[in-house]
C-alpha cells in the first residue's frame, strides 16, 4: 500500500467540484475536494443517491461528454482539467470495469473481447496478440481466449473485462461494483484478482462497492463514504469501523464489528478492527464475547408453527435445456406455508433454472410440482401466476413499460382492476420499495438498482400467494436493502411464503431460517443458515463464503461456530426488531 504522498503528485485531484444535471435544480456532487495518488487502493462507499454512479461518470469522462450539466471547480487527472480531454483520451487513463459485465462485451470470443481497444489503436496482429495473451494471463483466463464470452461464468466474465481494460496499460483501474452478480466465493476471488493486480502492476485501483466486508477481504488504503453528494469521511478501515460514519450514513457494519459492539468489546484503533483478519483482541475482550455467548438470552429462536402440509411439494423433479445436459438433477423440496426460505449456491448452480420451472416458463423433463395438493405441470403459466409471483435478476429482461407507473400497474390492469383502487394499490407498493417520488420517472433515467425495485414493486402489488425473488438485493444499498426486506418479513408475517433466491449471506442470516443449498443441479443441503455457513464442505462445494462471525468464534476458542453465529443471528433479530418502532411500515393490502 501506497500511503507516503507528501511528494508524490496526485493521479486524481478534485478542487471544489460540484456537477449538477441539467435537468435537476440542486447539483448532484457538492464541493468535493479529493487526491487519490498512483498506486493507492480506494474504496467509494455510499447509500443510493449519495453521487457514487455521479463520481465514476466523472472519472472515465462520461460527464460532461455523454451526460451534460454544469460544473463549477476543477477535476485533473494525471494533471490535465478533463474538461480539455475527451472520452476516447481518457478512457486511456482510467479503465472502467462496469457492474453489468455483459454490457461491456463486444468480440465474439475471449480473445476478440480482449483486443478490441488494441484493434481499434490500429496496433499490428504479432504485437496485439502478444498484449492480449499478456493481459489475459495476468487475469487467470490464457486458456479461454477462443470461447464465447456468454459461455463464462461470473466470475471469469468478470476477469475478461479487466483484461480488455488492462491491455492498454491504463494508470488507473477503476470497478463499478465488481461483487454485484457474483456468488460469495466468486466475490472473494474477484477481490484476490483486484489485489493480485495491484501487486503486480502497481496501477491505482478505484473500487465501488455497496459490499464493504466483502471488499475488506483484501487490505485497502482508503474509504471514501459519500452522502447527499458530499465526502463525510476519508478514511482506513481501522478508523472507519471505530467512528459512527457507516451509521450516520446508514451504511452495513462487518458482523464481526456489530458482535464485538453487542459484546462490549471497546472498537478502538488499537484492535485493528478493519479486518476480521487483522483483529487483536486481548485476553479480557476474548472473555467477554465469550461470556456474552454464553450468558445472553436468545429471544426469537423459538420454533415457527408451520401448517403440517407442505404448500408447495417438488418431487423427483428433472430438467435440461440440452438432450443429455442436466441442469436439475432429482430436485425434492417441501416448502410449508409461511416460510421465507433461501436458496443458495454458486453461479450456474440451477438455482434460477429451478425457479423457471416451477413457474411454468420452461417445462420439466420428469417429476412432479404440487401446489396444496394440486398438480401444477399441466397448468399455463397464467393459472401458476396468480399462485406464484417471480421477480428476475435482471430487471432489464421484466420491463416493458416507459414510465415507472404504468410499469408497476401493468399486472393489475391486465386483470382488469378498477383504476382508483389500481392508483391506491401503486402507490402502496412504491411507498415501500422506495419509489413514489419516481413514479412520473422515464424507466430509462433509473440507476440499476432502481429498475430492480420496479421488478418487485411489479409482482408484490398482485398480491401472489407464494413470492419468488431472485436476487431482491443485488445492487441495492444498506437503507434499501432494509425496508425491502423488512416488507418482504412484514408479508412472512402475515403467512405470505417467499422463497428467495440470492448470493447474499447476510439476508440468509437475517431473514430467513433455512437455506436449500445448490450445487451443480443438485440439493447438498437443507437446514438452517448458522449451520450451512460453517460447514466448510457445503461451503467448498457450492462456492458459498464462510461468515467473518466464523473466524470470529474461531479467534476466540468458541468450540461450536454454528452455535456462535445462531446466537448472533437471534440476538441482531432482538435488536432489530426493537428498533422496529423507529420504521414506518406502509402496510400491503
Amino acid at each position: 500500500m501506497n500511503n507516503n504522498v507528501s511528494n508524490i503528485e496526485p493521479v486524481i485531484e478534485f478542487n471544489n467540484f460540484s456537477f449538477r444535471y441539467h435537468v435537476q435544480s440542486e447539483p448532484t456532487l457538492q464541493d468535493i475536494n479529493l487526491k487519490i495518488y498512483p498506486g493507492q487502493k480506494v474504496v467509494i462507499l455510499g447509500p443510493s443517491g449519495s453521487g457514487k454512479s455521479t463520481l465514476v461518470h466523472c472519472l472515465n469522462g462520461l460527464i460532461p461528454f455523454a451526460y451534460k450539466g454544469e460544473i463549477k471547480g476543477s477535476l485533473k487527472v494525471k494533471g490535465v482539467e478533463t474538461r480539455t480531454l475527451d472520452i476516447f483520451k481518457l478512457s486511456k487513463i482510467v479503465g472502467t470495469v462496469l457492474q453489468d459485465t455483459d454490457a461491456q462485451f463486444v468480440g465474439l470470443t475471449v480473445g476478440e473481447d480482449i483486443a478490441f481497444a488494441l484493434e481499434n489503436d490500429c496496433v499490428p496482429p504479432q504485437e496485439m496478440k502478444k498484449r492480449v495473451e499478456e493481459a489475459a494471463k495476468m487475469v487467470g483466463m490464457e486458456k479461454f481466449l477462443n470461447h464465447s464470452p456468454f459461455e463464462l461464468s461470473g466470475g471469469q466474465k468478470q476477469r475478461t473485462t479487466i483484461a480488455g481494460v488492462l491491455v492498454d496499460n491504463v494508470d488507473v483501474l477503476l470497478f463499478d461494483e465488481p461483487l454485484a452478480n457474483l456468488d460469495p466465493a466468486t466475490a472473494k476471488r474477484a477481490m484476490e484478482v483486484i489485489d493480485d493486480l495491484h501487486r503486480k502492476t502497481g496501477k491505482t485501483i478505484i473500487i465501488v462497492e455497496h459490499r464493504l466486508e466483502d471488499v475488506l477481504h483484501i487490505e485497502v488504503d482508503r474509504v471514501i463514504v459519500l452522502k447527499d453528494g458530499k465526502i463525510i469521511a476519508d478514511l482506513h478501515p481501522h478508523e472507519l469501523m471505530v467512528s459512527d460514519i457507516l451509521k450516520k450514513a446508514g451504511l452495513r457494519e462487518p458482523l464481526y464489528v456489530s458482535a464485538l459492539k453487542y459484546a462490549g468489546v471497546n472498537v478502538s484503533v488499537s484492535i485493528k478492527p478493519g479486518y476480521i483478519k487483522t483483529l487483536e483482541l486481548k485476553e479480557e475482550d476474548k472473555r467477554k464475547i465469550v461470556n456474552w455467548f454464553r450468558t445472553t438470552n436468545d429471544n426469537g429462536s423459538e420454533e415457527e408453527d408451520f401448517s403440517s402440509e407442505p404448500i408447495l411439494k417438488v418431487e423427483n423433479l428433472n430438467f435440461s435445456y440440452e438432450k443429455n445436459k442436466p441442469v436439475l438433477k432429482n430436485i425434492n423440496i417441501e416448502i410449508r406455508e409461511g416460510e421465507m426460505v433461501s436458496i443458495v449456491g454458486k453461479n450456474g448452480a440451477g438455482k434460477s433454472t429451478f425457479a423457471k420451472v416451477l413457474c411454468g416458463f420452461v417445462k420439466e423433463d420428469a417429476g412432479t410440482i404440487t401446489y396444496k395438493g394440486r398438480k401444477l405441470n399441466d397448468t399455463t403459466i397464467k393459472e401458476r401466476a396468480e399462485i406464484i409471483g417471480f421477480v428476475m435478476q435482471n430487471p432489464n429482461q421484466m420491463i416493458t413499460k416507459a414510465i415507472v407507473y404504468d410499469e408497476i400497474a401493468l399486472g393489475l390492469r391486465l386483470r382488469k382492476v378498477p383504476e382508483d383502487r389500481i392508483k391506491e394499490k401503486v402507490s402502496e407498493v412504491a411507498e415501500i420499495c422506495g419509489l413514489k417520488p419516481f413514479l412520473s420517472w422515464p424507466i430509462s433515467a433509473l440507476s440499476y438498482g432502481q429498475k430492480k425495485r420496479v421488478t418487485i414493486a411489479s409482482i408484490l402489488v398482485l398480491d401472489p400467494d407464494i413470492i419468488i425473488l431472485d436476487e431482491p438485493t443485488a445492487g441495492q444499498d444498506f437503507k434499501h436493502y432494509s425496508e425491502i426486506m423488512e416488507f418482504l418479513a412484514y408479508l412472512n408475517s402475515l403467512g405470505k411464503t417467499i422463497i428467495l433466491i440470492t448470493h447474499d449471506m447476510h439476508l440468509i442470516m437475517e431473514y430467513t431460517d433455512r437455506a436449500i443449498v445448490f450445487a451443480d443441479g443438485e440439493i447438498i443441503a437443507s437446514a438452517e443458515p448458522s449451520e450451512i455457513l460453517t460447514n466448510m464442505d457445503v461451503i467448498e462445494k457450492a462456492n458459498l463464503k464462510e461468515t467473518s462471525l466464523y473466524q470470529l468464534s474461531q479467534l476466540v476458542g468458541i468450540e461450536d461456530p454454528s452455535k456462535f453465529v445462531k446466537h448472533f443471528i437471534n440476538y441482531d433479530r432482538m435488536v432489530r426488531n426493537s428498533r422496529a418502532g423507529e420504521v414506518d411500515t406502509v402496510h400491503f393490502r
